[in-house]
């Protein structure tokens, strides 16, 4: 149900963030202990300002008051998707083409569960990697976990 409630508020927000020329990275509908949270992620150039989030904030949480695709309480919080950001959508894995991100898989994949390297030509059937020793890892998308982009200060 909370895929479902997360995609449904994605689409539902996307314009009106776009509208405000922000991008809309990511929506989780997620229950932690008894409550509910539903967590916008957005971005823009040259980063997030805390009146960004405040002002998609208080736009989303009236379309969602008018719309009501949620059955019961929760708590709204808009931020950025932070520096080691999760890459979910394929235009996150086309616009970071060539970044360095850290893989995680269900499965092993050649006796490993945890793979670095920079992310290669966007595939809608594996992943492609591009290990530090230059050679090509493709891990098909059903045994990938989850994909952060890797930043090194």
């Amino acid at each position: 149900m909370s895929k479902k409630i997360s995609d449904l508020v994605y689409k539902l927000v996307k314009p009106l963030v776009l509208e405000n020329n922000i991008e809309l990275v990511d929506v989780e509908f997620v229950k932690e202990g008894a409550n509910y949270y539903l967590r916008l992620f957005i971005d823009r150039e040259g980063g997030v300002r805390l009146s960004d989030c405040e002002k998609i904030s208080e736009q989303v949480s009236e379309l969602l008051d008018e719309v009501d695709p949620i059955p019961h309480a929760y708590f709204l919080e808009v931020s950025s998707p932070g520096i080691e950001r999760t890459l979910k959508r394929e235009k996150d894995f086309i616009k970071y083409q060539g970044h360095l991100v850290n893989v995680s898989t269900y499965v092993p994949i050649d006796g490993k569960k945890r793979w670095q390297g920079k992310l290669g030509i966007y595939n809608q059937s594996v992943l492609k990697l591009i290990l530090e020793d230059q050679t090509e890892l493709n891990i098909p998308w059903e045994k990938v976990s989850q994909v952060k982009l890797e930043v090194h200060i």
